[in-house]
């Protein structure tokens, strides 16, 4: 069956990122397995009555092959592949079809559901306050010197020597900070004067994360040392841990409850429908 060949290729890529003649025995007993889940999800969905009358967009099944054919490095690639799982362009554009179908399907099914309006979206933003809430951040900018034994500028010494001279720089003149990243980090945020951007808690090293939360607004570090090497930070901004206010979240928070209880209702359909279908059987 061409559509088996379809998932049996989609579910060893899917799981193993390999073609289905790499898999060994246990995976290839893995990978028919939820081949065949897939099959037993398109036959029930396609044979339900909410298919009735779907129909997919012009150039639908076009696009879809088309993203297919782009994974590979050539045409050639692309139709070797389809001949050792089983396939062809036909028979490839023919699975894709009943796929797009199930898709609509589905889609069909979730639309049916009810939006939630902004009072439901207001009741649940009141009652789950901690969901909104936003930890303190702090917008930093650093200057790294890494410590590598193998180069003589890099010793400890060395290293130690060059980001205390930096330093002394910026005490001169704090204004130069991005300026001397600029020309003296070793980190890639130096093309950016050394920003970090926004950060919070858990996002750095915790010699790093110490330092600058230690740190006023305006602040500057004296030398910090990490696993990479020799820092100086300097906290530009402080954000305070905030909450989300309603009207900032209402648009998107009536989206998103409508879009949960949408994949609620057609995970419900779905399991209904596949315990009549295998009832039945």
């Amino acid at each position: 069956m061409n559509t088996r060949a379809y998932y049996e290729l989609q579910a060893a890529q899917a799981l193993f990122e390999k073609p289905c003649s790499a898999l060994d025995e246990a995976q290839t007993r893995k990978m028919r397995a939820v081949a065949q889940r897939y099959l037993s999800i398109e036959t029930a969905v396609l044979g339900s009555s909410e298919a009735s009358g779907v129909c997919l967009p012009p150039g639908a099944v076009d696009e879809a092959f088309g993203e297919i054919a782009a994974r590979y490095d050539s045409t050639t690639a692309f139709e070797d592949a389809l001949d050792e799982a089983g396939l062809n362009p036909t028979s490839l554009r023919d699975a894709l079809a009943r796929k797009l179908r199930v898709d609509a399907v589905m889609a069909r099914v979730g639309a049916r559901v009810p939006a939630v309006d902004a009072t439901a979206a207001e009741i649940f933003y009141y009652t789950h306050l901690e969901r909104f809430r936003t930890p303190e951040r702090r917008t930093a900018r650093h200057i790294l010197v890494t410590i590598n034994e193998d180069f003589p500028d890099n010793h400890r010494d060395a290293a130690s020597a060059r980001i205390n001279a930096i330093a002394a720089r910026i005490a001169q003149r704090p204004e130069r900070f991005a300026e001397q990243a600029m020309k003296h980090s070793e980190c890639p945020t130096a093309m950016n004067g050394g920003l970090l951007g926004e950060v919070a808690r858990g996002q750095l090293y915790p010699e790093l994360e110490a330092a600058l939360f230690a740190l006023p607004e305006g602040g500057r570090s004296a030398v910090v040392e990490s696993e990479l090497g020799l820092h100086l930070l300097w906290c530009e901004q402080i954000h305070p841990e905030r909450t989300v206010p309603w009207a900032e979240v209402r648009e998107s928070l009536c989206k998103r409850l409508t879009e949960e209880r949408a994949r609620r209702e057609t995970r419900q359909w779905l399991e209904d429908l596949l315990a009549c279908a295998q009832a039945g059987s």
